[in-house]
């Protein structure tokens, strides 16, 4: 539910019902069974990563007819009950020596398949930090700087992953050569824009044919010198892209699309016709919350692109350039940054949400705002521009009681933004 003491708004909590229906309609227990595979002449074995992948190991689990074992990797606090197949939890979004055990540990239960053998992998958003497998000379700590360098730059998903399938041993197509001869099936839960194979988890099971030299130039890009260790490793980087076996399949189970396209609809049926502005949207979160900021007052104002009452959707990974010692993520960021371009517009409420329900690394969501914030911030004392300019998005949402905290949700289809905006005043707004 919202943190703090906001009095109770339809609107708000329309908008609620809709990030809701999205994470809904991305659960494992819904999109696992008609994925699955058949059963395979000899064992089935389950692999996978990510912070879905203990929701997912458990609704294979309930669905599956026969044998089974393996063993899958998850963020702390994200395990679920399986009895048959293996949990463990790591460090995300930092690799942690947990997540290095884990790894190795999965490699393991891959020993001796054979072409009898079912290998069944189930990723999700964040595996690329859990299958944590640091080549040759580069060590844990080495791994553990580059991330936060990473994660401080303002890089995208793109860009960050490019530089991580090629310092884990796990991805980049390396847990398919371990599954050799077993068929191979993944079962994919996308949050990465434009759902590519090769990027969900840094691609354990698909190679998109980059180097070690193509890291390099991602990281000249934004300016982040890596260890000496690091350098050597992906200039000589001796492996190149795994050859994933014919018979390997890949399907995708839920996406940010299918997320928003489930929210449409239940606009749809409470009275507010919507559009999707995108599903795949990247960039500051700031500079995407001034964009989104002028569609909406171009809705307001002219009925364009969509006359209200109605609702503007759109999800991806924005990212944020770390530049103070604030608390927030992303989503909070870009909500900040609307509520400073919509300038006090009335009728106008948005809510900003991760839809694994972290938001940073911060125990929250994401937020809302409404035409009431402005106020709600001057009577707490507190200034929007001073906590966007300190990336201190989640002090300022928590004292304004607008936070969205749902605790883990065990499922990751990306940013959910919804901005809702009312008629005109004498028009007519749909029923609550």
């Amino acid at each position: 539910m919202e943190g703090g003491a906001a009095a109770p708004c339809p609107r708000r909590a329309l908008l609620r019902r809709l990030f809701d229906t999205a994470v809904a309609s991305a659960q494992p227990d819904r999109c696992i069974p008609p994925a699955l595979p058949s059963p395979p002449r000899g064992r089935t074995i389950v692999v996978g990563a990510g912070k879905a992948a203990a929701a997912m190991a458990l609704a294979v689990e309930r669905h599956w007819r026969g044998p089974l074992e393996g063993l899958v990797i998850t963020r702390h606090s994200h395990g679920a009950p399986c009895r048959r197949i293996g949990v463990r939890e790591a460090g995300h979004p930092v690799p942690d020596a947990a997540g290095i055990a884990a790894t190795r540990e999965m490699f393991s239960v891959l020993d001796g398949v054979t072409e009898d053998d079912l290998v069944l992998c189930l990723l999700s958003g964040g595996g690329s930090a859990l299958l944590a497998a640091p080549p040759s000379g580069v060590s844990l700590e080495d791994l553990q700087a580059l991330s936060r360098a990473l994660l401080r730059s303002g890089a995208t998903i793109a860009q960050i992953n490019r530089v991580r399938r090629h310092l884990s041993m796990a991805a980049n197509g390396g847990l398919a050569e371990r599954a050799r001869p077993a068929k191979l099936v993944t079962l994919a839960i996308s949050d990465v824009p434009g759902d590519d194979a090769a990027m969900i988890a840094s691609g354990p099971t698909t190679s998109d044919g980059s180097t070690g030299h193509d890291a390099l130039a991602t990281l000249d890009a934004l300016g982040i010198v890596p260890v000496p260790s690091v350098r050597y490793w992906l200039e000589s980087e001796p492996r190149g892209a795994a050859a994933v076996q014919e018979t390997a399949e890949f399907h995708l189970i839920a996406s940010p699309q299918m997320a928003l396209e489930a929210a449409a609809q239940a606009a749809r049926d409470a009275g507010y016709p919507s559009l999707i502005l995108g599903s795949a949207i990247e960039g500051e979160a700031r500079e995407v919350a001034t964009v989104h900021a002028g569609i909406a007052l171009q809705a307001k104002r002219y009925g364009q692109p969509l006359a209200p009452p109605c609702i503007l959707l759109s999800g991806g990974e924005t990212s944020v350039t770390v530049c103070a010692d604030g608390r927030g993520g992303r989503n909070s960021e870009f909500l900040l940054a609307l509520l400073q371009a919509l300038d006090g517009e009335a009728g106008i409420y948005a809510l900003a949400a991760d839809t694994d329900g972290i938001d940073g690394t911060g125990p929250h969501a994401g937020a809302a705002i409404g035409p009431d914030t402005p106020a709600r911030a001057r009577a707490q004392g507190i200034s929007a521009a001073k906590a966007l300019a300190e990336n201190d998005s989640r002090t300022f949402f928590a004292a304004v009681g607008a936070l969205v905290e749902t605790g883990p949700t065990f499922t990751n289809v990306n940013d959910f933004r919804a901005i809702l905006i009312d008629a005109a005043p004498g028009d007519r707004s749909p029923p609550e």
